[in-house]
């Protein structure tokens, strides 16, 4: 029988840190209660598609400085609508149909917030943001 709603509950890693309250928001309980998982199960692939984007878009990426490097990543995910558009739907695919409900209902609020979340997540691992040939040589 498809389980769906269940298993993809199962995988998701659990995070102790950000806790729900009773005076946040729908957007915010959301984004502990969904966003962050899925972020935290996705991000090996958040990462490779990464490292495949700025591969693909000259490697100039991986010539910046961390200061650039940083402000790449932000420009690319907020000014590259289909590179966006393919983030998203690496996460909303991880949605049980309840959230995804609750993910169309608010979509424009969890959009952003969903973004800056993974605008952080990259930033906060610069150090993986590097190209697969570099990485098999070394």
């Amino acid at each position: 029988m498809n389980d769906r709603h269940n298993d993809l509950l199962r995988i998701r890693p659990e995070i102790k840190k950000h806790l729900t309250f009773d005076n946040m928001s729908d957007e915010e309980r959301f984004q502990n209660n969904t966003l962050r998982p899925i972020l935290k199960l996705q991000n090996p692939l958040l990462t490779a598609v990464f490292v495949n984007y700025a591969t693909k878009h000259k490697g100039v990426f991986f010539e910046l400085s961390t200061e650039k490097r940083l402000a790449y990543i932000d420009n690319a995910i907020c000014k590259d609508q289909k590179f966006r558009n393919a983030l998203k739907g690496m996460l909303i695919g991880q949605f049980t149909v309840e959230e995804y409900q609750i993910y169309i209902e608010n979509s424009s609020k969890i959009n952003k917030r969903m973004m800056n979340l993974v605008i952080t997540r990259l930033q906060d691992q610069l150090q993986l943001l590097v190209p697969k040939a570099f990485t098999e040589a070394v």
